[in-house]
């Protein structure tokens, strides 16, 4: 149908969508009609309904054989033709009927679930903007894009995408840059530098020197790159159609020898009437759309059989970095305090700062201080400046919250923080009180909880490569490819290169592509499968994908393949099974044993069989997942909770280590002192109740109590570390400090115990946490988001009721 017009193709569709329905009504109709006819004795009024009804299936029948010649596919359904034609011929009308039956009732099924691919692109030509404001000395007119040309200054308002390409004119341009990179943190653009189309403005207006028109720009281009990626893609061949090959024309062969043989034709019609594919053209539809429905109840929305059938076998998986294998939000990951100054205070003051502001890091900081339970301050006097930061006073003090106005502190602490900013990836927001730096928020997009779970599975599940497409910088894009054991990465990708790498792969193998955003879609369309994060309101990506996951679990893309093979696998096993089933009736037929109206019921019976066998896809393969007892599910939940608070003492231990370093006061045993009551009083009860109660309830869902015996270990040694550090604040209270002999082996004690327990906590919540129906601390960062918005909401209104606030 390549050749057929767009306006054609779809008015074929909707015909088609019309007709299958009736068909399958006019058909039961008449069988039905028929039936009671024939009971009450009107024998020839039967026998018109089954003709009409054979009639009405005959002439969709030749059409569909046609195409699938046209197609250079001999497929299944010449069987069923000329089954239909031959009980008429030989007057086995009830049994045309039944075929007639059978026949409309397997394509609406598989019309069914082919009308459930759509891969049109609305989100991404919605997305586009229709328009741009152009400014001409101190006049600005609202002019089509098209009008558009390079040299145009045109003006950017808030929120609105930057409708060409460009540069920026006039002040520091803050721009949410997630469509073309992935990227989730904002990015801002100086005066002068360029500024591509399909971004978002996230701050305040600015204007921009047109470089390019609408067509020439960017964004454009993702667009005309998704349309053709979707283009090469083409449609799977019913799993009916493979076994065409050999099944026709042996159906075809026994026939013809039956007639000879006899010499009766109605023995070769009655092998075409049970030879007819009803359970080729059934079990595959109801397995597919099984797995379909079963898909969806597990927030795994498959678009087509065709898509759950590649995905079976798929053994490549390119997938995205930002918002794929990472949150695709940032979190705060530390509070770096100033020496004198207080951590909890900085978290405090900070947040109370950024309420006021939009930024995504803002939002972040608020929501930390939050889930710590702090008590933000109402600051006045707010001042937001583009792609720098906040400041406001707050408790009589001036406090800015963001990037350094100058040059880096000297200071050793500041020194230290810009230095594991870069080797964690992380950004940081300065903290600083009256022009004085007090302190800095390190900030960084973490890696999903249960990536590496899932990877795991998706290996077991027969994908042997894996490969990481990302427009983010190559030194956190090979930290994640480490962290996962992935076999090939490829950082600062644009759209095109990832199209380009999809379609390199998909040369090699059935490629199945995950990702989250407008700039994935093209790659999602150039894909064999490809599968987006739709949860988040990814629209463009969801509408280029043929899979899309509509909760925010990576999870569920390994059960969405379970899902595939176990349906496809079912799909096999039911059109086998009816094909051996046809071939014994083939066999009696032909010797005689079986004539027509006989046959189709049998056939029938065989049809249901295998219905009924098809229909086990709606359970999925007992054999995957894992079941956990009862309360188990919650208790996941509970420790799952419990980590997210003990995560914010862990410093305690690296803050104490860096206080003996730095001398054996008062401030250090002080110090330490703060860390072993965490560990006694907080940490080791949450490590016994796990020892007691969590992992004794999933010895029998995993298997054994050796599948919990390493973490069994590892809470042996946590005891072990923090009896050796209670052992040693002991010895430096009776000596009155710590003594030099104890320096080295307690900063060896707290800084392993440190990493100990960072490492345990992500092995507990990647083996053990990700069985929980819900990935809570994910759900529990998004509750917090929303009572920081409405906490934010609130104190924007106490302000403008009470004290104007000035906005740069």
């Amino acid at each position: 149908m390549t050749d057929i017009p767009p306006t054609a193709q779809t008015s074929l569709q909707r015909l088609r969508s019309l007709l299958e329905p009736a068909l399958v009504v006019v058909t039961v109709t008449a069988l039905i009609l028929g039936g009671i006819a024939w009971v009450v004795g009107w024998r020839a009024i039967a026998e018109g309904c089954w003709v009409a009804g054979t009639l009405v299936a005959v002439v969709p029948a030749l059409v569909w054989v046609i195409v699938a010649l046209r197609n250079g596919r001999a497929g299944v359904d010449l069987l069923a033709v000329l089954s239909l034609v031959g009980t008429l011929w030989v007057g086995e009308y009830v049994a045309g009927a039944l075929i007639a039956v059978m026949l409309s009732t397997g394509r609406a099924l598989d019309a069914a679930a082919q009308r459930r691919a759509s891969h049109d692109l609305r989100a991404l030509l919605e997305r586009a903007p229709r328009s741009a404001r152009r400014r001409i000395g101190d006049v600005i007119t609202v002019v089509p894009l098209d009008e558009v040309v390079a040299g145009d200054l045109l003006v950017v308002g808030p929120g609105e995408v930057v409708p060409v390409d460009g540069r920026v004119e006039d002040a520091v341009a803050v721009l949410d840059e997630s469509a073309l990179t992935g990227e989730p943190l904002q990015v801002e653009r100086a005066v002068g530098e360029p500024v591509r189309s399909g971004v978002v403005n996230a701050a305040t207006a600015f204007e921009i020197r047109a470089t390019a028109t609408a067509d020439a720009s960017t964004y454009a281009g993702i667009v005309r790159l998704a349309q053709q990626a979707g283009a090469d893609s083409a449609p799977i061949i019913r799993l009916a159609d493979r076994y065409a090959a050999w099944f026709l024309p042996l159906a075809l062969a026994v026939a013809g020898a039956a007639w000879l043989a006899s010499g009766s034709a109605v023995r070769a019609v009655a092998v075409l009437v049970v030879a007819t594919p009803c359970p080729l053209l059934l079990a595959a539809p109801v397995a597919i759309v099984s797995g379909l429905s079963r898909a969806s109840r597990q927030g795994v929305v498959i678009r087509s059989g065709g898509a759950l059938e590649n995905l079976g076998h798929a053994t490549t998986l390119v997938m995205d970095k930002t918002g794929t294998l990472t949150a695709g939000r940032p979190v705060v990951v530390d509070v770096v305090a100033a020496p004198g100054s207080d951590t909890p205070e900085i978290l405090r003051l900070a947040a109370s700062v950024d309420q006021m502001s939009p930024h995504v890091l803002a939002e972040a900081i608020v929501t930390e201080a939050l889930a710590r339970h702090l008590s933000l301050s109402l600051p006045v006097e707010v001042i937001e400046h583009p792609g720098r930061g906040v400041t406001a006073t707050v408790n009589g003090a001036r406090v800015a919250v963001g990037k350094l106005a100058g040059e880096a502190s000297e200071a050793d602490w500041a020194v230290a923080v810009v230095n594991r900013a870069s080797l964690d990836s992380a950004a940081i927001a300065w903290v600083s009180t009256d022009d004085e730096l007090v302190g800095a928020v390190l900030l960084r997009d973490p890696l999903r909880r249960n990536a590496p779970r899932t990877v795991r599975r998706l290996r077991a599940a027969g994908i042997n490569r894996l490969v990481m497409l990302t427009g983010d910088r190559a030194a956190p894009a090979r930290e994640v490819a480490t962290v996962l054991g992935l076999d090939e990465v490829y950082a600062n990708q644009s759209p095109a290169d990832k199209v380009a790498a999809v379609r390199a792969e998909r040369e090699r193998a059935v490629t199945v592509m995950v990702g989250d955003g407008v700039n994935d879609a093209p790659a999602l369309a150039a894909a064999t499968v490809g599968v987006a994060m739709g949860a988040r309101g990814a629209t463009a990506s969801s509408e280029a994908a043929d899979i899309v996951l509509t909760t925010d679990r990576l999870d569920r893309l390994a059960d969405a393949m379970d899902i595939a093979r176990w349906s496809r696998r079912i799909a096999v096993q039911s059109a086998v099974a009816g094909m051996v089933l046809s071939l014994l009736a083939m066999g009696a037929a032909a010797v005689g044993l079986l004539p027509p109206a006989a046959g189709a019921l049998l056939q029938e019976g065989i049809d249901v069989a295998v219905i009924l066998n098809a229909l086990r896809a709606l359970r999925g393969n007992p054999a995957a997942g894992i079941e956990l007892p009862d309360g188990t599910d919650a208790m996941l939940r509970r420790f799952s909770g419990e980590h997210d608070k003990l995560r914010d003492g862990l410093t305690l231990l690296r803050d104490a280590a860096d206080n003996v370093a730095a001398g054996s006061g008062k401030p250090a045993i002080d110090a330490l002192t703060r860390a072993q009551s965490f560990l006694t009083e907080r940490l080791l009860p949450h490590e016994d109740a796990e020892q007691t109660e969590l992992y004794p309830a999933l010895a029998t869902p995993l298997g054994s109590a050796e599948a919990t015996a390493t973490m069994s270990r590892t809470h042996a040694e946590i005891h072990r570390l923090t009896d050796r550090i209670g052992n040693h604040l002991q010895l430096a209270h009776e000596a009155g400090g710590i003594q030099p002999s104890q320096v080295d082996d307690l900063r060896a004690c707290l800084y392993g115990l440190h990493a100990l327990l960072h490492l345990h906590f992500l092995q507990e919540e990647e083996n053990y946490f990700t069985l929980a129906d819900t990935e809570l601390p994910e759900g529990r960062k998004t509750a917090l988001t929303v009572r920081a918005r409405r906490y934010r909401e609130k104190g924007a209104r106490d302000i403008e009721e009470r004290i104007p606030s000035v906005r740069g």
